[in-house]
């Protein structure tokens, strides 16, 4: 079924959107989920509740692309539970890691005030125009790391290089970054 089959059955809000969403993309989302979270149960909680906010939001949303539009909503609730469980300590597992690596070039945007929205849009439109300026290879690594907060040791296999080479290309990358935004006059 395409997405834009299943995007239709959630406007008719046929229970079969959520199967088959589930079927599509369960198995993307959950490894998006314990990327973050490292628990099989955790991360089936917050797969099950993207199908639930995924079914709130459409409509009045109608998502280009259903597969990026769930990843989101599936990353966001993990990093939200991820949260809440470490609130009283941090660990030293790879999303602490990954936020702690992207705090060094980042301005904090945690902040839900409409004043802030077109910093965060600006924000968001610099990030983007940099990693277009990338290299292909590069920006994937980013990516894998960053959105899906993938291990080093895991981008390192998958694209058969070092970790050595893959923490180096991460650590000039959050350096230009950094660079492009101070540039862009985004202070952090």
């Amino acid at each position: 079924m395409t997405d834009q089959e299943i995007v239709e059955l959630y406007v008719a809000r046929s229970e079969n959107a959520i199967k088959e969403s589930a079927d599509k993309y369960g198995s993307y989302c959950t490894y998006i989920a314990m990327n973050i979270l490292y628990n099989r149960e955790d991360s089936e909680e917050c797969v099950n509740d993207t199908w639930l906010h995924t079914w709130n939001a459409i409509p009045p949303k109608i998502p280009a692309m259903l597969k990026t539009f769930v990843g989101k909503i599936t990353r966001n609730l993990a990093l939200n539970l991820y949260e809440k469980q470490n609130a009283q300590k941090r660990g030293g597992g790879e999303t602490t890691a990954v936020i702690d690596e992207l705090y060094e070039c980042l301005p904090d945007t945690s902040s839900d005030r409409p004043d802030d929205l077109p910093e965060k849009l600006a924000l968001t439109d610099c990030i983007n125009r940099f990693l277009d300026a990338q290299k292909p290879e590069s920006r994937k690594m980013f990516v894998r790391r960053y959105w899906y907060m993938s291990p080093i040791s895991e981008i390192a296999e998958d694209f058969g290089f070092t970790e050595s080479k893959v923490k180096m290309t991460l650590s000039r990358m959050r350096s230009a970054l950094s660079s492009e935004l101070e540039k862009e006059g985004i202070s952090l």
